[in-house]
């Protein structure tokens, strides 16, 4: 026999295998119970005092039940008798439903039994037929403490506290179904008598006693358990614990994060749902809802491979319309089905359910913080096997498994969310349901949503989308660059030559006045053009032959260290060269920019609760955007053409918007810029596919390849004819492709006009062909700068004023 034994394992195994480590001498004797009914009962001067004198006569005529009893047969023989004197341990009254046995001590064959203790826990040769959840070295130990607690109290007068909590399990032979019994063990009827030499009853050895009574080493050689033998017999009495024990099964199951996703688990979580639901066919399902889909967690169906939903672990909130589960959640109680075959409307969920052998339903709603997050459903295959008077218990378990849900569900979203996060970076919150769709699709594959993210996410393509694309650009912002970059590399070369003149004037060293030439004559070169990689040139010589100079050309005097001082603090303490103009630049293109940004930041966020869109932007001398819109984005899949008609008109309204504050900030600048403003016009939709090597959306299809080709190069793009460019400051030029773009475009320009935001003049150009893109036209409009800011709302606030 092993040494340990498992949770759940046979009692009677588990107290042999640990025999040997309890040398108890014992013997079965009635004795202490006649004792009861001659020594107490029989001398009281009442109805029970002449009870217990009749009883004491009758004993007188079975002898052999005052003596120790070996030969079980004798109870049979004086059955009467031995129901007479059990009546003061059983009283009659609860003969029937009382769980209760006697039993020789520390034996496990009861020799009396009360009928439903028989039924439920003895076996067919009366030994107790059950399961404990410990192991031989618990029982061992239990079964010593009780021992000792006997010897202590009878012997020495000292109470030893054994709270040890003793549940047995049985397997109720109508349904298979486990049962489970809070043991009682009654010692009064057991005395303990010494066969050999013990310690006397001193104080000194009271006090040895109660110091050691945690220590059985110490007990076991102060008191030798083979130096005593227990008489008499005890009494077990069981409450049936079965909800409670299930319950708090239920509870610590449920805290184990795998506990609805593992099949194992969720099986064992079935099985006790069965035991307490006291039905051994029941099934359990649950579902979480995320949004509009629905994710089956797991099924018992689902374990038999009979589940309707064994195609995917996900599907649509709309594909249980009018069913049930709809039922259920609306009512937001649990809805009982007596018989489903019965069931007017049947949907195609309740005829898959009913095909595969549920008949009976409970369907409830599953709530966390009062938010509808799944549904629970119990099953059977038998009509009325479920019914309102389980409603009780369901609602105990309700809360454990919302619990268990939510956790799950949170669990498997943060996982999917890294995945997403580790594929694709930052993903818009509008498209975020197809990513996770798309990891839940590969789960699927995989078996089970506790597997771990899939290597490989499915292609993410959305079809029928409408773009927009507006550009936001800086006008001249290389040439401004350039000439910065020119004007502080002048200044710098300006001021080495001043120390250089200053120190020939103080010494007039022929090489210092080679060196000042050599800077002039860079100088003039630079005046015409600033080549590529003149700066670098340009810096390299002065740090490589003026700059080192410095510290000796300070002894020529105060005018050359004054000159040094000068070029000294002209110098960015961090680049280490001249960068005034350029930063005075780069400050204004950031503060540009950024209020640019700032702006479509802002109306982007409440143009999202006119109608859901894909946005996406980009900042570099200038603001970049693209919006994608289309039914196939969104979930519910819901879109009708007047949202991409809003969102075109919208974009209008934030162009002039930006050119207006572009105006207004002009003039706060260190270095005044000017913006223009241009939109990309296509009616046709197209496809967009996420790239998952460059982490982003781009058009899919050869096709509109075209499109792209166009956003990249129409900002360089001229008026055919000429040399004027189409985009110019305090306009927005409108560019498409298709008279039906511009007829839409020219209703919007209209409208605008009569709001004050445009001017009356609309220029109708052709544009000059671009590398690979031709028949371009364009409208061009001028935005009114002298419209009042504060009368200007914001484009979304307009539309919703006048929606």
């Amino acid at each position: 026999m092993n040494s340990s034994l498992t949770p759940g394992s046979d009692l009677h195994t588990a107290l042999t295998a640990s025999a040997r480590h309890l040398p108890f001498a014992s013997e079965l004797s009635l004795a202490p119970l006649v004792k009861f009914w001659t020594e107490v009962i029989a001398k009281k001067d009442s109805i029970k005092g002449a009870l217990g004198r009749v009883m004491q006569e009758r004993l007188r005529e079975a002898p052999e039940l005052l003596r120790p009893i070996e030969d079980l047969s004798v109870f049979e023989r004086h059955g009467e008798l031995v129901d007479a004197l059990m009546s003061a341990v059983f009283p009659p009254v609860f003969w029937d439903q009382d769980y209760g046995a006697a039993l020789a001590p520390f034996s496990l064959r009861a020799f009396y039994a009360t009928p439903a203790f028989e039924r439920a826990l003895l076996g067919p040769d009366r030994m107790l037929q059950v399961r404990i959840d410990a192991d031989p070295e618990t029982v061992v130990t239990v079964r010593t403490l009780f021992g000792y607690r006997l010897i202590l109290r009878r012997l020495y007068g000292i109470d030893l506290v054994v709270d040890y909590p003793l549940v047995f399990t049985t397997s109720d032979p109508a349904t298979g179904l486990d049962r489970h019994f809070k043991m009682h063990f009654d010692w009064r009827f057991i005395e303990v008598e010494p066969v050999g030499p013990i310690p006397p009853n001193t104080e000194e050895m009271r006090q040895r006693l109660t110091a050691s009574l945690t220590n059985l080493e110490v007990l076991r050689e102060l008191l030798p358990l083979d130096s005593l033998r227990f008489r008499g017999f005890t009494v077990l009495t069981a409450v049936e614990v079965t909800d409670q024990e299930v319950l708090s099964s239920l509870k610590r199951d449920l805290i184990d994060k795998e506990s609805i996703v593992s099949n194992t688990r969720f099986e064992a979580l079935q099985g006790r749902l069965r035991t307490l639901f006291r039905r051994p066919a029941l099934r359990l399902s649950l579902a979480a809802f995320q949004g509009n889909r629905v994710l089956m967690l797991n099924s018992g169906a689902r374990l038999a491979n009979a589940c309707i939903f064994a195609d995917s672990v996900h599907h649509r909130l709309s594909d249980f319309s009018g069913t049930i589960f709809q039922r259920a959640s609306l009512m937001g109680r649990p809805l009982i089905i007596d018989d489903l075959a019965t069931y007017p409307d049947r949907t195609a969920v309740e005829n898959s359910l009913l095909d595969n052998g549920a008949r009976n339903m409970i369907v409830a709603p599953l709530y966390y913080q009062d938010a509808l997050i799944g549904s629970l459903s119990l099953s059977s295959p038998h009509p009325g096997d479920l019914d309102a008077t389980h409603a009780p218990t369901l609602a105990e378990v309700l809360p454990l498994f919302s619990m268990a849900v939510k956790r799950s569900t949170d669990e498997l979203h943060t996982r999917i969310q890294a995945f997403i996060k580790e594929k694709c970076t930052a993903i818009h919150p509008v498209v975020e349901w197809r990513f996770e769709k798309a990891v839940l699709d590969g789960l699927e594959r995989l078996g089970s949503p506790a597997a771990g993210p899939p290597g490989e996410i499915e292609p993410i393509v959305f079809d029928d989308v409408y773009p927009l694309y507006a550009l936001s650009d800086i006008r001249g912002s290389s040439t401004q660059r350039a000439w910065a970059i020119q004007a502080d590399l002048l200044a710098q070369l300006g001021l080495a030559r001043d120390v250089l003149t200053a120190a020939h004037a103080a010494r007039a060293l022929p090489i210092l006045d080679h060196l000042a030439r050599r800077i002039d004559g860079q100088s003039a070169e630079m005046e015409v053009t600033l080549r590529a990689g003149d700066e670098a040139t340009l810096i390299g010589f002065l740090r490589r032959e003026i700059e080192p100079l410095f510290d000796h050309l300070r002894r020529y005097g105060g005018a050359v260290r004054e000159r040094i001082e000068a070029y000294r603090s002209a110098l960015d303490p961090r680049l280490g060269m001249v960068y005034r103009q350029r930063k005075a630049f780069e400050e204004s293109i950031t503060r540009l920019t950024e209020g640019i940004s700032a702006y479509i930041d802002l109306e982007e966020q409440a143009a999202q609760g006119m109608f859901p869109h894909y946005f996406e932007k980009q900042k570099t001398d200038g603001v970049d955007y693209s919006v994608y819109v289309g039914g196939s984005l969104l979930e519910d899949g819901g879109f009708d053409p007047l949202y991409i008609k809003n969102m075109r008109l919208w974009q209008l309204m934030v162009a002039c918007g930006i050119a207006l504050r572009a105006e207004r900030l002009k003039d706060r600048l260190p270095i005044p810029l000017e913006t223009t403003n241009l939109i990309l016009v296509q009616h046709s939709p197209l496809a967009i596919r996420f790239r998952f090597d460059e982490k982003r959306f781009d058009v899919d299809g050869a096709y509109n390849v075209r499109y792209e080709i166009i956003k990249k190069r129409i900002d360089k793009a001229v008026i055919r004819g000429s040399q004027e460019r189409l985009t110019q400051p305090g306009k927005i030029a409108i560019v498409y492709s298709q008279a039906a773009e511009a007829q839409e475009y020219r209703s919007y320009v209209e409208y605008l006009q009569k709001l004050g935001h445009l001017t009356r003049e609309v220029e109708e150009l052709e544009l000059a062909e671009l590398q690979g893109a031709d028949g371009l036209r364009a409208l061009r409009v001028t935005v009114d700068l002298s419209h009042p800011e504060h009368d200007t709302p914001t484009p979304a606030a307009a539309l919703a004023a006048r929606a």
